[in-house]
């Protein structure tokens, strides 16, 4: 799964390819189990092979919003702590139990040098995590809730099966009761 995932983004030789995936160990968390936690320093990435991962903020008074969810083939991290090597801003925890393939980021980064495949894929799963970032940024300040729910159901088609509808209106910017409403007018 993840080495067919890596060649659909950049094109590996074979050497490079095992050397970086080499790096990944696999790891089955269970529901609840925090992958990042706000304040510690994260010092992993993963690739999640199967399972729903939350990442999100939360307040003095323990409101949390969720800011992105994590699902099957994609990599999931606390990537802004990995980059700047500064405490964690987020929490990361999974949503259900999870089958992870877990590298260590720093040694991802030692194949930088003599491996430019691996910086390449970097970059490349880092501008697609920005775009990412800014369509959903743009879509919460101008779009209705129900707009935000529609495009939620087309890139997230399984997730409402898997986890709390609470979560989901986290995500949409909505109360759980809007969200219901939302959900009754459909």
């Amino acid at each position: 799964m993840l080495k067919e995932t890596i060649k659909h983004i950049v094109s590996f030789d074979t050497e490079t390819l095992n050397l970086f995936t080499d790096l990944f160990s696999e790891v089955q968390l269970r529901k609840g189990t925090i992958f990042a936690k706000k304040g510690e320093y994260s010092k992993k990435i993963a690739f999640v092979k199967s399972g729903v991962l939350r990442a999100y903020y939360s307040n003095e008074q323990a409101i949390e919003y969720n800011k992105t969810f994590f699902t099957e083939n994609n990599f999931v991290g606390a990537y802004s702590a990995l980059i700047t090597q500064e405490k964690n801003l987020i929490d990361i925890d999974c949503l259900t139990d999870c089958s992870l393939l877990v590298a260590t980021y720093h040694e991802i980064i030692k194949l930088y040098d003599q491996h430019p495949q691996v910086e390449r894929l970097s970059r490349i799963l880092a501008e697609q995590f920005f775009v990412r970032k800014e369509k959903r940024e743009i879509e919460l300040v101008t779009l209705e809730a129900k707009e935000r729910y529609a495009i939620f159901q087309q890139e997230h088609p399984q997730l409402e099966q898997l986890i709390p509808q609470y979560h989901i209106a986290s995500y949409l910017g909505v109360s759980p009761t809007q969200l219901s409403r939302i959900r009754a007018k459909k």
